[in-house]
């Protein structure tokens, strides 16, 4: 099942800056377990935001569930989830 999925960030100015740091390094980590394997297809940088879209080719919707909410930065996201589905124009 594919998904298109923005991530919007937003982390609290005053987050102590070791947290942070050790967050967003778990977050690297566990983005790239996962595109690697082959359920986080593709990443995307939102210009000028603290923001990506994503595209996630995972079994099941409670799959896909998991993954989000096991991102580090999950407390800090704002998340829109598309289901995508085949276009009968694609070559």
């Amino acid at each position: 099942m594919l998904f298109a999925v923005r991530m919007d960030v937003d982390l609290p100015r005053d987050l102590d800056p070791v947290v942070r740091q050790e967050t967003v390094a778990r977050e690297k980590a566990y983005s790239q377990d996962l595109q690697r394997s082959g359920e986080w297809r593709h990443i995307w940088r939102i210009v000028g935001q603290y923001s990506n879209v994503s595209i996630f080719d995972v079994a099941s919707n409670e799959r896909l569930h998991e993954i989000l909410w096991g991102l580090p930065l999950f407390p800090y996201m704002t998340i829109e989830v598309t289901p995508l589905a085949s276009h009968p124009s694609a070559i």
